[in-house]
């Protein structure tokens, strides 16, 4: 009797557990998109930006189409994006859904960007904000959301790890040990253990490793934010602390301008360059980044001898290094679109971890998701403590401010003007 009950009491475990296996596939099944509209309707949703190509969004449009068969999405682009948007959707064939800025809004230049758009933060739509690190959401004054992230930036550095695990090195986390490693690497036959591009201001190297460090020094500062942004000539002197770092870190001989002068440019040539091998960390933002796995192939030195690499922030301070996190590339949905409840449908689709993850890979830029150890390339930052993870977007610098720090530090950096110079020229530099 006790053998038979004892079968018995298998079989009804066995049972059990085939049940609660079934319950978490049907669990699984439920989880993602699940299309609230009838999945046989059709439409045309026109997509508008700036990008010659966005394969990465085809990708999501292919994606979306299992859902939706009977839709046709179409990616346009506009010529001269950011000074004919405007035009753009107060025309005959406005898009559905278009690329958008947070630098935009609250200029009258760009008044047709926000006013045609649609807000998101509506629950009525559905869209999951909550997957999307807070801090890069764009804050308005009447709290409505014209535009999501779909991509983020930040500024950082590639590093060869290969270089490093060949020398026994680790990736420097102050700026005293970036100095160090410098040091190291040029006892060690390296000549450039940085470098960076340096011909012009616009992402050259010094705004790309002393912005996040003036970030660090003004967030706090209510009044010197207020200031820094109606180009008060007084808030020069916000400046001072990072124009002076910038001149420490080129006397500590991180970086040897001579060499970075043959960098033509803060995109491919950087690529290029980092890819002959031989430089341990290259300066340069994400969108840089996002160009590497294209231009592996075209690298004969990088074919010839492949390497690894990754992408870190540059630490400027012995406090460590901090996590500029910035929104790149936005969607807005035209609220005057004849096709609004599928180009709603879209967005909501895109929306969520799993599609935000993989149209940021494909891209090859940051995911704007809160989870960022799934892509090896800016695991890194998604260690950088939450205490040292700033956002203009969030203590609210203007672009305006940041265009004075790039020209200073860039008149410092090149010895063009002295520190007391550019902090007095404050509010007058132009472009």
């Amino acid at each position: 009797m006790r053998k038979k009950i004892s079968i018995l009491l298998m079989v009804s475990m066995i049972l059990g557990l085939a049940s609660c296996s079934a319950g978490k596939k049907e669990e699984t099944a439920e989880e993602g998109f699940k299309p609230k509209l009838e999945t046989t309707a059709g439409g045309h949703i026109r997509i508008s930006g700036g990008y010659d190509n966005f394969e990465a969004l085809e990708a999501e449009i292919d994606a979306f189409n299992k859902h939706y068969p009977n839709v046709e999405l179409v990616y346009t682009k506009v010529d001269d994006y950011n000074n004919m948007i405007g035009t753009v959707l107060n025309g005959n064939d406005a898009p559905d859904i278009y690329v958008n800025y947070s630098w935009m809004y609250g200029r009258d230049q760009y008044k047709a960007s926000i006013d045609h758009a649609e807000n998101l933060a509506d629950p009525a739509l559905g869209l999951d904000l909550g997957c999307i690190r807070s801090n890069i959401i764009l804050n308005t004054s009447d709290g409505t959301l014209p535009m999501v992230p779909v991509f983020s930036n930040t500024y950082g550095m590639l590093v060869n790890t290969s270089l490093f695990e060949k020398e026994g090195l680790s990736v420097p986390k102050t700026y005293q040990e970036l100095v160090n490693v410098c040091d190291e690497f040029r006892k060690r036959g390296y000549e450039n253990p940085m470098m960076g591009f340096s011909n012009k201001e616009t992402t050259s190297l010094f705004t790309l490793t002393i912005y996040p460090f003036f970030c660090e020094n003004v967030s706090k500062d209510a009044e010197a934010v207020k200031k820094l942004n109606s180009l008060d000539p007084s808030a020069g002197e916000y400046m001072r602390p990072a124009l002076e770092k910038i001149v420490q870190f080129l006397n500590d001989g991180c970086v040897d301008l001579e060499a970075c002068a043959g960098i033509e440019n803060n995109y491919d040539a950087v690529i290029l360059r980092f890819f002959e091998g031989d430089v341990p960390m290259m300066a340069c933002s994400g969108d840089a980044v996002s160009g590497t796995k294209k231009r592996e192939s075209r690298s004969e030195a990088f074919t010839a001898h492949p390497f690894t690499y990754t992408f870190a922030p540059v630490p400027m301070s012995d406090e460590g290094a901090v996590f500029l996190d910035m929104p790149n590339l936005q969607f807005s949905v035209n609220k005057d679109s004849s096709n609004l409840a599928m180009a709603n449908e879209f967005m909501r689709f895109l929306v969520t971890p799993e599609e935000l993850r993989r149209i940021a890979q494909n891209k090859g830029l940051m995911s704007p998701t809160k989870d960022l150890s799934f892509n090896s390339m800016y695991a890194a930052f998604g260690s950088v403590p939450e205490s040292r993870i700033l956002s203009p977007e969030v203590f609210g610098l203007g672009d305006d401010a940041v265009i004075q720090l790039r020209m200073a530090v860039y008149s410092v950096g090149t010895g063009k003007m002295t520190i007391d110079e550019a902090i007095a020229a404050y509010g007058s530099f132009t472009q």
